[in-house]
């Protein structure tokens, strides 16, 4: 016996004939997405997709290393100071944003070393002025 359909004669699988009579019966129509393009498409393969796509919509982020978080932090802090309302809080923020630094160029943080210095305090108490004009 042979295991070959005979010429002419049309073969459907068991799934292909599951999925025309789902057709007929019109389950495929008015599905959400359907004529849409693929989320992603003609972007670079990533291996990640499927948890970077998770993440966002449980709106999760992963957190930095702590030498990344404090450099964040420190650019954060100084476009507080930029717009702060007084020059007593540009002082503050950036007199407690230094002490975070020394303190981690003292005992040091995990991650990649902590290139960061500490803000000169008048300089950025200058800047503040001039953008206030």
């Amino acid at each position: 016996m042979t295991d070959r359909k005979p010429a002419g004669m049309p073969f459907e699988s068991f799934i292909d004939q599951q999925i025309r009579e789902a057709q007929e019966r019109g389950e495929f129509d008015d599905l959400p997405g359907a004529g849409k393009p693929l989320p992603g498409a003609g972007r670079p393969h990533d291996d990640n997709w499927w948890l970077k796509n998770k993440m966002a919509e449980e709106g999760l982020t992963m957190p930095l290393p702590p030498a990344l978080a404090l450099r964040k932090e420190s650019d954060e802090v100084l476009e507080l100071a930029l717009n702060a309302g007084s020059e007593g809080e540009v002082r503050q923020l950036i007199e407690g944003m230094n002490e975070k630094i020394n303190a981690a160029i003292r005992r040091g943080v995990s991650g990649p070393p902590v290139d960061l210095f500490p803000f000169d305090v008048e300089r950025v108490i200058e800047r503040w002025r001039a953008a206030r004009g």
